[in-house]
């Protein structure tokens, strides 16, 4: 058997900056949104909560998943960052079902908003997401988890910029329209990067093969390797929101334990594909005991005590 491992960054700094920033800043946008009646600083706080909320739960998560294994939690806790980005994109789109029926009802009973105030407070917001937004950046190819946390500072970012618009608009026209169409415009980019952090987390649930990783391609490679006769019960899937591990039988055409070849496989899945942690089976291949197309393919059998 081969195996190898990585260990996940710590973004700790990066998660209780942004939790301290973003619930000050939610305090400020419940204060000015009620004195100046605007939905959009309202409906925007609301989805700050859950960026917090979100945030609390990503940072609770890289912790847990940086524990090691157990007698009970072999694996350790590493699945915990994937359940976390799924209740970040649940999370996410209850909060945006709330701000689109409170939009609604605000469009056919539009009531007085103070643009100014709306401008000031926006400003502040594309200031506290975009630092907190940056803290993320550099994770987020590599961690579906971190992932979430900087596609909701982003989004929220743009969204603060575009409720300072919505206040100029108000301030120039008196258009008070302007303040919940603004907010379903919100909408409509919360679900949109929300959608694919859904998407992704519920095919890592799933134990799909991760985003960027062709199985066709990974089979392909073992198959040219040198004595090898045949590769079956390939499977690839996410340890976590970082890892990704792969086991796979190895049909060899002579009977020696070939330590070399496990290294190279094990450094080659990890080189070629991001393969973090690889385990393989050998088996030996004789005359008739040669696996055959169709027994190559056959879906693998599981035993269950």
């Amino acid at each position: 058997m081969s195996h190898s491992h990585n260990h996940e960054t710590d973004f700790g700094r990066a998660f209780a900056i942004g939790v301290v920033l973003n619930t000050g800043f939610i305090i400020a946008e419940v204060v000015f949104g009620l004195f100046s009646h605007s939905l959009s600083l309202l409906a925007d706080a609301g989805h700050n909560l859950s960026d917090v909320m979100g945030l609390l739960l990503a940072w609770a998560a890289s912790n847990l998943a940086r524990r090691s294994p157990t007698e009970r939690f072999t694996y350790g806790l590493r699945r915990t960052s994937v359940l976390a980005a799924l209740f970040n994109a649940i999370l996410l789109l209850v909060s945006i079902g709330a701000i689109a029926w409170e939009a609604i009802r605000r469009i056919r009973q539009p009531e007085p908003v103070l643009g100014q105030t709306m401008i000031w407070v926006a400003a502040a917001g594309v200031v506290i997401n975009g630092i907190t937004a940056w803290m993320f950046a550099r994770g987020r190819k590599g961690d579906l988890n971190i992932r979430g946390a900087f596609l909701h500072m982003t989004a929220d970012a743009g969204v603060s910029a575009g409720v300072a618009v919505a206040g100029v608009v108000i301030l120039q026209t008196g258009w008070a329209l302007i303040d919940p169409i603004s907010s379903l415009v919100i909408v409509v980019i919360i679900l949109i990067g929300t959608w694919g952090l859904l998407r992704d987390s519920i095919n890592l649930v799933l134990d799909a093969v991760p985003r960027g990783i062709d199985p066709g391609a990974v089979k392909e490679f073992l198959e040219q390797l040198p004595g090898v006769a045949a590769i079956h019960h390939l499977h690839v899937w996410g340890l976590s929101t970082t890892e990704t591990a792969c086991t796979a039988h190895v049909v060899k055409q002579e009977p020696q334990l070939d330590d070399k070849l496990l290294k190279t496989i094990a450094h080659e899945l990890h080189e070629r594909f991001g393969i973090e942690h690889t385990t393989i089976q050998f088996e030996l291949c004789v005359g008739e005991d040669c696996p055959t197309e169709h027994e190559v393919h056959a879906p693998e059998e599981h035993a269950h005590q």
